[in-house]
């Protein structure tokens, strides 16, 4: 039964960070209160994704390059994402379920992935990926 939910939430994850890929632009959607999202982009075909639900969520990206996606899905209390990708192709999404939870994705390069999903609380996850064609995938479940 775990590897079921660990391996569906890999594929959500992966399926955020893909679908924006095909428009640039920054997409939100936010629902609850206190949540707050931040970004900046500076480059062309680059693409922002959120999703927030809950209470007091936190996210940042933010882009320099051209063609990179970044995207953030959050359900829960007080949880924090922050995204930054310089280079062109980059592709970050985190999913956090539960409370807690903190993810900081840095990608400094061109063409690497990182993908990661934590669940329940107090999660912690610290991805930095330099040079060209990484690819990180973490899941984490935390009581």
């Amino acid at each position: 039964m775990k590897s079921i939910v660990i391996t569906t939430a890999i594929a959500a994850v992966l399926a955020v960070t893909a679908a924006p890929a095909f428009a640039a632009g920054i997409f939100v959607h936010q629902q609850g209160w206190g949540n707050q999202v931040g970004g900046q982009q500076i480059g062309s075909g680059n693409t922002i994704g959120v999703d927030q639900d809950g209470v007091w969520n936190d996210a940042i990206v933010q882009q320099f390059g051209n063609g990179n996606v970044g995207a953030v899905g959050q359900d829960g209390f007080n949880n924090g994402a922050d995204v930054w990708q310089q280079g062109n192709g980059n592709a970050a999404g985190v999913g956090q379920f539960g409370s807690n939870h903190n993810t900081v994705l840095t990608q400094d390069g061109n063409g690497n992935v990182a993908a990661g999903v934590q669940v329940g609380n107090n999660c912690n996850a610290n991805v930095n990926q330099a040079g060209s064609g990484n690819v990180t995938a973490f899941v984490q479940a935390c009581p």
